[in-house]
């Protein structure tokens, strides 16, 4: 489902401490971040990402919690990976439309770890190396 270690970043520094070590990471939103922090500021964030550190694999998941309308809001502006409460009765037509774009509505996030937590930075490179290394095995 996801193919690199997920790191949750909440906005540009962490992205840059996310992609700094160069390994291959999924960056995902914080919690609802598309309602809050707007698709425009994520696409804008994650544009600048692949800008700064172009020889960096990445892959990047918008958190659109309960909102629906964001995240077809989020498909019309060419984001391709999202998360979207899979209790929501609009769900299954809203993974319709992901796939039609093709596009892909994630009803769970991977284990993260947040950038925002304490020591968090710390503990980055070897989250990286270890979860990567679980998944090539």
């Amino acid at each position: 489902m996801f193919s690199h270690s997920a790191v949750i970043v909440h906005g540009l520094a962490d992205v840059r401490t996310a992609l700094q070590p160069g390994l291959p990471v999924t960056l995902l939103s914080a919690p609802g971040a598309a309602s809050y922090a707007g698709v425009g500021w994520w696409m804008a964030l994650i544009a600048a990402a692949r800008a700064e550190f172009p020889q960096t694999r990445f892959d990047d998941v918008l958190d659109c919690g309960t909102a629906a309308g964001r995240a077809l809001e989020a498909l019309r502006a060419g984001q391709r990976q999202l998360h979207l409460a899979p209790t929501l009765s609009a769900w299954t037509r809203a993974a319709a439309i992901a796939a039609a774009c093709g596009a892909t509505l994630h009803p769970t996030c991977p284990p993260a770890l947040d950038l925002a937590q304490p020591d968090a930075a710390r503990k980055l490179r070897s989250w990286l190396e270890r979860d990567n290394a679980a998944k090539l095995r």
